[in-house]
């Protein structure tokens, strides 16, 4: 009764197209063809990671730019 899953043979998705997805998923854009490629061919758990980690890059990206504002002294409203 122990036979290996369908989904966990067909789901090969390398990193590269894995970060891709996730990054076009950031934007909000993807056409339907490549979503569909997507759906059966990237591992979820990988897709997640992905997002995690991308999302944890974003937010260290936005505070490192804020700090860099702040620090510049174009917040201090001088006019």
């Amino acid at each position: 009764m122990n036979t290996p899953l369908k989904d966990a043979v067909a789901r090969k998705g390398s990193l590269l197209q894995t970060m891709r997805a996730v990054a076009w998923s950031f934007f909000g854009v993807r056409r339907s063809a490549d979503y569909d490629k997507d759906v059966h061919q990237l591992n979820p758990v990988h897709v997640v990671i992905a997002g995690v980690v991308g999302a944890v890059l974003f937010v260290l990206l936005l505070l490192m730019l804020v700090n860099w504002v702040i620090d510049s002294g174009v917040a201090a409203g001088t006019a």
